[in-house]
């Protein structure tokens, strides 16, 4: 499958994946409290996931769904987890916030803005240590740069050199605030300059240009060049998590960006290279359908933990 294809259907599964999700927590006794998800960003997780290695390290935030499906996370697990059922990847003790799958080199979800960074740079530094041959991404939104730990630990990437990526994922939004309400710059990448760190600036909703960023980012961190920090520019269709009215969010300000969907974006293009029919594109989204739909089943097939199994899986 070509580049573009690939990128596509994984759009479409994320899609997909959350839309499904937004549907469960609306249902009673379904799924537990709300759920937080990335419709409208599915560009920066699908061209992200096509660049690395399965050697390649992610650390990522609460809005973590689709960049542990673009990482190559089975939908299976991933949906068990968020139902809390014994067949997650966590065994149903991580719910929807905080899954890891160490099977992908997905080692760690957290919900502590500007928490994954400093674990980021912990395991860039055991690659460094170790010589292995192996990047880490972390993904954070961009009120996490307001934190002492983006700053602790961009600082100490650039000062060791270590091979780390910074994947800000610049939505608008932190919570219910405009970014201009919580910081003076225009442009979160502009921070890095304090430590001496390149920087880059993506356009957020195309997958392509995510993935070739990405890639030679990538490269460039494993040929000695050091740490980088990638600002995508994007947005986040809905509210912060499924039962935020988003009071707050102009809906003309929603149009707009609706009508750059990075889904639309790629299919447009492809269509207008003579790569991509309807009816194909059709089926890709059946298919996409068809795994969430599968991960539904087997996650509600699926036994739930045993109460002495709280026990297990704990350092003390």
């Amino acid at each position: 499958m070509d580049c573009n294809k690939q990128l596509l259907r994984m759009m479409l599964l994320i899609r997909r994946f959350e839309e499904t999700l937004t549907d469960l927590s609306q249902e009673s006794q379904k799924l537990g409290g709300m759920m937080i998800v990335c419709t409208g960003q599915e560009a920066v997780a699908a061209g992200t996931g096509a660049a690395l290695s399965p050697e390649d390290v992610l650390i990522t935030n609460h809005r973590s769904h689709g960049h542990l499906l673009a990482k190559g996370a089975e939908p299976d697990f991933i949906m068990a987890e968020i139902f809390g059922r014994r067949t997650g990847y966590n065994k149903g003790k991580s719910g929807t916030l905080h899954i890891a799958a160490p099977e992908v080199n997905a080692l760690c979800t957290t919900t502590v803005v500007g928490g994954g960074i400093p674990i980021a740079v912990g395991t860039a530094f055991a690659a460094q240590y170790t010589g292995k041959d192996f990047v880490t991404v972390c993904f954070f939104g961009d009120g996490a740069t307001d934190e002492g730990s983006f700053h602790e630990a961009l600082n100490l990437a650039s000062l060791w050199n270590l091979p780390v990526i910074f994947a800000c994922e610049n939505n608008v939004y932190t919570g219910a605030q405009r970014m201009e309400e919580h910081t003076r710059v225009k442009d979160i990448a502009t921070r890095a300059a304090s430590y001496a760190m390149r920087t880059e600036i993506v356009d957020g909703n195309d997958a392509l240009a995510v993935f070739e960023a990405m890639k030679k980012a990538r490269a460039d961190c494993l040929s000695g060049a050091g740490p980088l920090l990638v600002e995508f520019k994007t947005y986040r269709w809905g509210g912060h998590n499924t039962t935020d009215t988003q009071a707050y969010q102009p809906k003309d300000e929603i149009a707009v960006w609706k009508g750059r969907c990075p889904i639309q974006k790629l299919k447009a293009s492809m269509t207008e290279a003579g790569t991509l029919t309807e009816d194909e594109f059709r089926r890709l989204e059946s298919e996409a359908g068809k795994q969430v739909e599968h991960a539904v089943q087997f996650a509600e097939a699926s036994p739930w933990p045993e109460p002495a199994e709280a026990l297990e899986d704990v350092y003390v």
